[in-house]
């Protein structure tokens, strides 16, 4: 059973995707599902730390009835605030990097919660001390779409377009730059609200949220991996634990792991690490398993585009052949200038 803490909204309706073959992020690989059962835990509710916008509930909501249906543990969602919710300047203005997550991890160092649930695009590349990143599950549909009126090719030259970021403002004005590119922040409903009102022709966003919100109806196009690469770990969710219960991050191994996305947000990330970039940074990155071979692209700016490729392991190598694949293509993207990109991007498609 899922519990609410008072005071709190319900949980959205969460729509499992066809994931995106990939994955993971920042810690060491923890075990693959199926090694642990409920029996390995003691009795207990587990509580779960979740911003508590209706996405993140939906999210957090999702996880909470895997883990039900799985280990036979209630699960409770304890909402937090942060930083990111209550400031409502741009994203570069207040940092970016975090600003979603530190709430959250410190409620989980702190053992207010058991377990925390992120947007993986959300975390920062550097490790957290004292955590382990337990869980990727399988990924939902990473691509960015137009919610709009009309499709791309139909919006008129000079539609104001809606985004806070930098990595779709400058992959946008390359598609269309005839468009108005206008900075907007808060919540889906908040920006769908935006066009609605008249008050900009469209707004881009993740396909991953609307679908976990049940609001594919209003998308008019879906951006392809050719015209707009999503932010590394788009569409993908993080479970973290603390580091001092192994068992507990066996379990949510077992219970939510997807090896796949796990690989494949590992070397979208490692690339973006490698380029010492924020995930504020104007740099899209998506990483696909086709057969034994792993594929990533990446896009910094609006144009300096490469891909590169490298056999997949899907043993228990896998997740380091993918982290080396991400760092060699961040070097083959410093060569050709990337560092002199995202020193000009951010402040030339934002306006700031």
């Amino acid at each position: 059973m899922t519990a609410l803490r008072p005071g709190a909204a319900t949980p959205g309706a969460a729509t499992p995707g066809a994931g995106t073959p990939g994955a993971a992020t920042l810690s060491a690989p923890t075990p693959r599902a199926g090694t642990l059962s409920a029996a390995t835990l003691p009795a207990r509710t587990l509580r779960l730390g979740t911003r508590g916008s209706a996405l993140a509930l939906a999210q957090s909501g999702q996880v909470a009835r895997q883990l039900t249906a799985a280990l036979a543990a209630p699960v409770e969602l304890v909402p937090i605030r942060t930083q990111g919710d209550s400031d409502p300047r741009a994203l570069v203005s207040i940092g970016g990097t975090g600003v979603f997550v530190t709430a959250l991890r410190s409620a989980l160092l702190a053992g207010e919660v058991d377990l925390v649930v992120h947007s993986l695009k959300d975390l920062p590349t550097a490790p957290a001390a004292g955590l382990v990143l337990a869980a990727v599950p399988a990924r939902e549909d990473p691509a960015d779409v137009l919610v709009a009126a009309a499709g791309l090719a139909e919006l008129p030259a000079g539609a104001r377009v809606g985004t806070g970021a930098p990595r779709r403002a400058a992959q946008l004005a390359a598609l269309r730059p005839d468009l108005e590119i206008v900075p907007v922040r808060g919540n889906v409903d908040t920006r769908i609200a935006a066009v609605r009102a008249g008050r900009m022709h469209g707004v881009v966003l993740a396909r991953a949220g609307l679908a976990r919100l049940g609001r594919l109806s209003d998308v008019a196009h879906t951006f392809t991996a050719g015209q707009m690469l999503p932010a590394p770990g788009q569409g993908a969710l993080a479970v973290e634990c603390r580091a001092d219960e192994p068992e507990l991050a066996a379990a949510l191994a077992g219970a939510l792991d997807d090896a796949a996305s796990r690989a494949a947000v590992r070397a979208e990330r490692a690339l973006l690490a490698a380029l010492e970039a924020g995930c504020s940074a104007p740099v899209g990155a998506l990483a696909e398993v086709a057969g034994d071979t792993l594929v990533l692209q990446a896009v910094v700016g609006g144009g300096l585009r490469q891909t590169a490729r490298a056999p997949y392991d899907w043993g228990a190598g896998g997740e380091q052949s993918a982290a080396a694949l991400g760092r060699t293509l961040a070097e083959q993207l410093i060569a050709a200038g990337a560092m002199d990109v995202l020193g000009t991007t951010t402040e030339k498609v934002m306006g700031q």
